[in-house]
């Protein structure tokens, strides 16, 4: 994998609270290089993450005129919110990122035809980041290729394993 820009590697090394990791993106993608933005949520949205009621695996983020939107994320409504001050479950959702940044990925995203998707959510100091990498969509076959080899390596340390129980 790729060197993370501004500090996104080291992101797992400092003390954050994972709040929902996408599992399907590792499986469905090839994964490049990540990036770690902020989101612009609402007060009832951020004590839904707090009690973990959400879902990251449909989401992905795309470039609109100059600013990064994270489609897809499902947030349910806090529970003890009143009715007229909840929030739109699945509204698009504005990313914080360094104007820099955004044009360059414009540009990979672009030239590379590649996707943005978010790998995981997780509070640092009491806000709320998103982890996204750039991927390319895996057929079918890669996918079943990438189990196959797995299921080998996996069988050779077994076998492996039992030739040195056995002496």
């Amino acid at each position: 994998m790729a060197k993370s820009p501004k500090g996104a590697s080291d992101a797992r090394s400092r003390n954050d609270q994972t709040i929902a990791t996408n599992r399907r993106a590792r499986r469905d993608y090839e994964l490049g290089d990540s990036f770690e933005a902020g989101i612009v949520l609402s007060g009832s949205e951020v004590k839904s993450l707090r009690a973990a009621t959400v879902q990251i695996a449909e989401a992905y983020a795309q470039i609109h005129g100059g600013e990064a939107w994270l489609h897809g994320l499902h947030i349910a409504p806090y529970a003890h919110a009143q009715e007229h001050s909840g929030h739109d479950p699945d509204r698009p959702r504005k990313l914080l990122m360094h104007r820099h940044e955004i044009d360059r990925l414009g540009h990979r995203m672009q030239t590379d035809r590649l996707t943005l998707v978010p790998l995981r959510l997780y509070f640092r100091d009491g806000r709320v980041k998103v982890e996204l990498a750039t991927g390319k969509g895996r057929k079918t076959v890669d996918k079943r290729h990438d189990l196959a080899k797995r299921e080998a390596d996996r069988e050779a340390r077994r076998a492996m394993s039992r030739v040195a129980r056995g002496n």
